[in-house]
């Protein structure tokens, strides 16, 4: 989630409804300029005990970002608390209740993004193995309740923990017990960002589907694959889900920040502090009659805050957010922006991909949404398949989207390695979570801390 400086003084007022038309605009890029930010988020825990540690105890996360000063990070605070940093590789932020997430730097290949994960990962376990403190890559904390998480000292988490529970019975564990692996993918135009938004789409759950590791709740079985995708069903159904008006006619920049309005506020940042607005109407505050602050027009920054506060399943900014997958261990952070990128960076593989989607219904996209999160490569699609049947077809075209890049490392090799762990789910046609479960069910013998050893970092 988004740490920023305070720039309400120089950030322009928005005096009328195109300048929020075209803050999307203003991400229009030719395919030269394309970049990949990536996303990761790992859950912190002590390798005592696995409990997780709170911010300020010895050895907890404030110690951990301290530390990393030392590999040339940056501190960023707020109310006199470093609550992130920032450095050549992009930011580390802090989610509700201390995931630590890498928000990656914009870059132009594959072999980069996967050299900066490798970075990353190394220096947060230098840094852990000093302290005790083990990371590890899964979509939920397989073992912990609500209570037994210690929350962060960032303003906004603490007025979406108030809100959540008005809004749906979920929105507290997405927040606390959650990690994913999002990227973040360019645009050359309103059509290529519709196309691209259509595919991103549909075929996010299959994404859901093959990073689906999130299977544990409370030290058993859920139920579920990914009951992280599956608890954002009931977090707040103002601000998530899969925007039925992208596939209509016309979608374009319009619309989105039409919908955008309609997500209702959480917050308002002034002076460094974080004002609560939860329930509150943008299009009120546009009108300078926001009751928190009456008499007040926003500025851009406060429409970029406020965009990133709706959670669909793809996101628009001056940039697409895929927002379906799992966290996982390193081995597969890579894979998720090589499927992406190979899909929707190459417009032949862009034009297939589209091919595959284009003749479902709406029905049928919330349906197989709706029915991912339990079944993975089994939930049914059009014509009485299931996700299995695509989902060699999807990587191959991804594959064959990233060999047409061709963006190579110094040994000559291309981008098209990044999909292997893909590949094998598709070839053993088991999802992560299914492995973690034979393993629950047999060699673990049903104690689930053994996966403490199993994806660690």
């Amino acid at each position: 989630m988004t740490t920023r400086p305070d720039t309400i003084k120089t950030s322009p007022l928005i005096e009328s409804h195109d300048q929020l038309v075209a803050s999307f605009a203003r991400g229009e890029k030719p395919p030269e300029r394309w970049r990949i930010g990536t996303e990761h988020e790992k859950f912190v825990y002590a390798d005592s005990d696995h409990h997780a540690p709170s911010y300020t105890e010895q050895g907890g996360i404030r110690d951990l970002l301290d530390a990393l000063t030392e590999f040339g990070w940056t501190p960023v605070t707020e109310g006199g608390n470093v609550i992130a940093m920032t450095g050549p590789d992009g930011s580390i932020s802090l989610e509700p209740a201390g995931q630590f997430e890498l928000s990656g730097a914009p870059l132009e290949n594959l072999h980069q993004t996967c050299a900066e994960t490798g970075r990353h990962l190394q220096q947060v376990k230098t840094i852990g193995d000093r302290f005790g403190i083990g990371f590890l890559g899964l979509g939920m904390w397989p073992d912990k309740t609500r209570a037994e998480l210690p929350i962060m000292p960032k303003g906004r988490y603490a007025i979406m923990l108030r809100h959540m529970p008005r809004v749906g019975t979920m929105g507290l564990d997405m927040m606390l017990r959650t990690c994913t692996i999002q990227v973040n993918l360019d645009y050359q135009s309103e059509a290529d960002m519709a196309q691209k938004f259509r595919v991103g789409l549909a075929l996010q759950p299959l994404a859901t589907a093959l990073f689906a590791n999130s299977p544990f709740t409370e030290g058993k079985p859920n139920g579920m694959l990914s009951y992280r995708s599956h608890i954002w069903s009931d977090t707040d159904p103002a601000r998530t889900g899969m925007l039925p008006f992208v596939f209509e006619d016309g979608f374009g920049y319009e619309r989105y920040a039409d919908y955008a309005l309609d997500v209702p506020m959480y917050f308002v940042y002034r002076d460094g502090k974080y004002i609560d607005a939860a329930g509150l109407s943008f299009r009120d505050f546009l009108k300078g009659e926001l009751s928190v602050l009456p008499g007040e027009k926003p500025t851009l920054d406060d429409w970029n805050d406020h965009l990133s506060t709706a959670f669909p399943e793809v996101r628009l900014k001056t940039f697409l957010e895929m927002r379906g997958a799992d966290g996982g261990p390193w081995g597969r952070i890579c894979a998720l922006p090589a499927l992406w990128v190979g899909l929707l960076y190459d417009q032949g593989a862009l034009d297939a991909a589209w091919d595959v989607v284009k003749g479902w219904t709406m029905e049928e996209r919330e349906a197989l949404r709706s029915s991912v999160p339990k079944l993975g490569l089994d939930a049914p699609i059009a014509g009485g398949r299931t996700l299995r049947h695509i989902a060699s077809e999807v990587v191959d075209i991804a594959s064959a989207g990233l060999t047409a890049r061709n963006r190579q490392d110094a040994s000559g090799s291309n981008e098209t390695g990044f999909l292997d762990p893909l590949r094998e789910i598709v070839r053993s046609g088991k999802v992560p979570a299914q492995i973690l479960l034979d393993k629950y069910h047999g060699e673990w013998g049903g104690d689930v801390s053994k996966v403490y050893d199993e994806l660690r970092f």
